[in-house]
């Protein structure tokens, strides 16, 4: 792996030669995965890359793939052929704050190991978050809602500066074949999307922890906890979810005085979702730009006639009062 202080073209060389030749091991029972990843402990804390394929990945989807980066190797945790005991035999590392999971955009992920297997995700690095708080940090401010697409993170020269063109090619398979990912055995294009989706993580995430500050730490640490819980609907108010990073003393002193970070989930009247979106998004766009918070939508995954708020707490509540005006003009 290249260092930060390497030239940028040398860093990028490095990270397309070092990265193809990490093995990649299909992993079909527990006794195949690193010790240290099975039975997690304070003395040997990791830091690995992770994703998850699937067909439909949600809660109720089916789970095919789960992929985990290491530094010198690629494991590809085959749900379907390992099935509900190799999952589970993975569960007290994906619950644990030992092992730290670097993934793009994990709150899908979370949903459909919370509902299919019991996990609570937990001790996430999330890129997609990272991305948006550096920028905030050099005075290029985005929305809570303009992602950056793991595509884009790729390509852009700051973090890894290569292209991923195979990966609008796997998305084409998945149009014509919804089930591409349960297919036995896996095919070495399979195996390759598969591993190219996490192998570059933990470059780029050496390079994001090396231009956030304390401040954006913490954010990165309690918003990646909240997009964990996002779509995971509870009955207790994730009373028995890992607790959110508190804020840090020197934080909560600070003259510009950092908020607490909650996630509200908002009942939508059943029939009432088409109107407070709006024609073409209108009015869930303004409510958008009203307020600095995420608001996402359950979508055709579900859940429906659900909103989910994540950010300051003033300006979910903000949100809510106006999702609740918006619903009142429309009953």
């Amino acid at each position: 792996m290249a260092s930060s202080s390497s030239p940028l073209h040398q860093g990028e060389k490095r990270v397309e030669d070092d990265e193809s030749r990490v093995p990649i091991h299909i992993v079909t029972a527990a006794s195949q995965l690193p010790v240290e990843f099975l039975e997690p402990s304070p003395q040997s804390k990791l830091v690995i890359g992770f994703d998850c394929e699937g067909v439909d990945l949600c809660r109720k989807g089916t789970l095919c793939v789960i992929q985990l980066a290491f530094p010198d190797a690629v494991y590809l945790v085959d749900a379907i052929d390992g099935g509900e005991e190799l999952i589970q035999a993975c569960k007290p590392a994906l619950e644990s704050n030992y092992i730290t999971k670097v993934i793009h955009d994990c709150k899908r992920d979370s949903e459909a190991l919370y509902f299919q297997f019991g996990i609570k995700l937990n001790n996430v690095v999330d890129t997609q978050i990272a991305y948006s708080l550096i920028e905030e940090q050099e005075g290029r401010k985005r929305s809570r809602d303009d992602y950056i697409s793991f595509v884009g993170l790729l390509a852009d020269p700051r973090y890894c500066g290569i292209s991923y063109d195979e990966k609008e090619e796997v998305r084409e398979l998945l149009r014509k074949d919804p089930n591409f990912w349960t297919h036995r055995p896996l095919s070495e294009q399979m195996v390759h999307a598969a591993a190219a989706d996490v192998r570059c993580l933990l470059f780029i995430y050496h390079q994001m922890m090396e231009k956030l500050n304390e401040r954006s730490l913490w954010y990165l640490a309690v918003r990646g906890a909240l997009y964990c819980r996002c779509f995971c609907l509870n009955s207790n108010n994730f009373a028995d979810w890992p607790t959110l990073p508190p804020i840090p003393d020197n934080l909560n002193a600070d003259e510009n005085g950092t908020q607490e970070e909650i996630l509200s989930v908002f009942d939508v009247p059943q029939g009432k979702m088409g109107r407070v979106i709006g024609k073409r998004g209108v009015s869930i766009m303004s409510i958008k730009e009203s307020c600095d918070a995420e608001i996402l939508m359950g979508g055709p995954k579900g859940p429906p006639d659900k909103v989910f708020i994540i950010g300051p707490q003033k300006q979910v509540r903000k949100a809510e009062a106006m999702l609740r005006g918006r619903i009142l003009d429309v009953i």
